[in-house]
């Protein structure tokens, strides 16, 4: 999802199109149930409210946000794997495998 939002961001933002991704863990949503699951199982402090995380999504796009996540007390660290993620695309795609795979 997060690769398909950042696509779409470079492909329509020419147009004034926003998108923004909201990873937002476990919410409180009916979902639990209908997938059978009991949400209580998990732990309270893992479980945001709804009108909690929406509110945290959009300030979030307010703040000019392509990546929320609600939960997330630095958001540095989404920065730094980023970077990290930047760092890879060079070589994610080349003409041969890498040499620790070509050792014989």
């Amino acid at each position: 999802m997060l690769a398909l939002s950042q696509a779409l961001t470079k492909g329509l933002a020419e147009n004034g199109v926003t998108i923004q991704t909201v990873l937002p863990g476990a919410v409180r949503t009916e979902i639990w149930e209908r997938a059978g699951t009991d949400i209580s199982r998990l732990p309270p402090e893992r479980v945001m409210e709804l009108d909690e995380m929406v509110d945290a999504a959009l300030k979030g796009l307010d703040m000019g946000e392509r990546i929320t996540i609600p939960s997330l007390p630095d958001v540095q660290d989404l920065a730094d794997v980023e970077a990290a993620r930047q760092k890879l695309v060079p070589n994610l795609s080349r003409n041969h495998a890498a040499a620790r795979y070509r050792q014989s």
